[in-house]
This record gives structure tokens, sequence and C-alpha cells, in this order.
């Protein structure tokens, strides 16, 4: 059960590692980086 959990452990990080080389692959950085500020500032109230 121990080694199942590994594995889908490691298959999760190497998905999403994956994910994100895609992301910044496509020039996607800078839109989601502001994005997430404009989020950030929404919630605390800033914005």
């Amino acid at each position: 059960m121990r080694i199942n959990l590994q594995r889908g452990t490691v298959l999760l990080l190497a998905v999403g590692a994956a994910l994100l080389a895609l992301g910044i692959a496509c020039g996607d950085t800078a839109a989601i980086f502001r994005k997430a500020i404009f989020i950030c500032l929404e919630c605390i109230g800033i914005a």
C-alpha cells in the first residue's frame, strides 16, 4: 500500500512539473502572475 501511495505522489508531482514547464514555455507567466496579484489584492480589500 505504501508503494502505491509513493507512486501516486511521484506521478502527481511529475504531472504538475510538466504542466508548470508547459505554461512557462508558452509564455503565460506574466499573465498568470498579474492575475494572482489582483486576486490577492482583492482578498485583502485593497483593489
